[in-house]
């Protein structure tokens, strides 16, 4: 095979991505978040630091976007946005002190955030 070729399965993650609604790609970015912590968490488990410090980074990446595509005009989004900054130096320093509790944390407002927009959007 090709090494620039694409398998169906990304052929397909990239067409589910293209033609979400933007409620869709929202929870998308929620569910990124999520298992991206859960994978800290297994790597702060096994102690290792590399995987740890990919997948913490990931999901402040994911949350930075949120943070950024906010829409400013809406009235909870100065605390959404306070929220998202809490989370992302939460991961900071989950990293720095190998911290799964502060993982868990961010984990458990990402999917109580993301079971609040389920509701709204659906």
């Amino acid at each position: 095979m090709y090494a620039n070729a694409s398998s169906p399965f990304d052929t397909y993650r990239k067409n589910n991505v293209n033609t979400a609604s933007p409620g869709k790609l929202l929870l998308m970015l929620y569910e990124g978040a999520i298992k991206f912590c859960r994978l800290a968490e297994m790597a702060i488990e096994e102690s290792n630091i590399e995987k740890r410090h990919n997948n913490l980074f990931k999901a402040k990446r994911i949350i930075k976007e949120l943070a950024f595509t906010l829409n400013r005009d809406v009235d909870f989004s100065e605390e959404l946005g306070a929220l998202y900054a809490y989370m992302e130096k939460e991961l900071t320093l989950a990293n720095i002190q190998n911290d799964k509790q502060k993982v868990a944390d961010v984990q458990e407002i990402l999917e109580d955030l993301k079971s609040s927009w389920e509701s709204i959007i659906n």
